[in-house]
């Protein structure tokens, strides 16, 4: 069984991406990273990422506002960062507190510094095929996949989870020209699950509902990729009943350590990415 280590793989790629940024000679990349409210979650997840900042050598510009901020405060920042020379990339860290509507905030963003690939023109751009900033989400499960060399070219993928940000993004790139998968889309709602998960070569789980996948529900030699992280009473747990499903996986991530640190590299990876577009490198 092959341990998809998300953690190692996703150092490596900040490796690369910081000998990118050291041999520009120019100035270094910048994003803005806004929290609005005091999620602990939120700022667990901002704290990571401005760590992968600092290893990459790009600068977070960081703004933290209070849970009472109006919605029409939040879009003046957003479009000052839009206008800003310093800021290649904005990462909108989600969820936003009540009030705020999340999807016209996301839709202010100008495409070109969409380093989370949550705006609808980046959405439809990949769901195209055509360039543009991929969901960090997705994209990084591709390219955990793809450094571990297990191609879903002509295999039956199945996606368990239809949110914007994972499940229907994953879809899309895994149907696309050049990976090729037999896509399924399960989700709450769908009559005869584990019949379908059985039937993977390539299982994808992003549903938010700890160890819901257990190996009655899938076949010898499957790759899985747990998605979903719920924080329990014996700790942080997947979607995926890690101790038994491992043993019938020929390859599976782990919970924590598998598709979290995969979704910062890509964020990074997003950003230098819009970085050296904005600088003509």
């Amino acid at each position: 069984m092959i341990l998809l280590n998300g953690k190692e793989t996703a150092q490596g790629i900040l490796r690369e991406l910081s000998a990118s940024v050291a041999s520009a000679g120019c100035r270094p990349p910048g994003l803005a990273v806004i929290l609005a409210g005091e999620d602990p979650a939120s700022q667990i997840y901002v704290r990571a990422k401005e760590r992968a900042c600092g290893e990459v050598g790009i600068v977070p510009v960081s703004f933290t506002l209070p849970a009472a901020t109006p919605q029409s405060e939040l879009l003046a920042l957003i479009r000052d960062c839009n206008t800003r020379q310093d800021i290649d990339g904005i990462l909108l860290q989600l969820p936003l507190p009540l009030g705020i509507e999340p999807e016209t905030c996301l839709l202010a963003i100008d495409p070109g510094k969409d380093v989370d690939g949550f705006h609808p023109e980046n959405v439809g751009r990949c769901s195209l095929g055509l360039p543009g900033f991929m969901p960090c989400t997705p994209a990084g499960v591709l390219e955990l996949l793809r450094r571990y060399q297990l191609s879903p070219s002509g295999k039956k993928a199945v996606v368990v989870g239809r949110s914007n940000i994972v499940g229907k993004p994953l879809a899309s790139l895994l149907y696309r020209q050049g990976v090729d998968a037999t896509v399924t889309i399960c989700h709450s709602k769908t009559q005869g699950l584990a019949r379908e998960c059985c039937e993977a070569d390539f299982l994808f789980v992003a549903m938010g509902r700890p160890e819901i996948i257990t190996a009655d529900m899938v076949k010898e030699g499957v790759v899985v990729v747990d998605i979903g992280i719920s924080r329990t009473a014996d700790g942080l747990r997947g979607d995926v009943d890690f101790a038994s499903v491992s043993l019938k996986a020929r390859a599976i991530t782990p919970v924590p350590g598998g598709a979290g640190p995969m979704t910062i590299a890509m964020l990074m990876q997003n950003t230098v990415q819009a970085w050296k577009k904005r600088m003509n490198i």
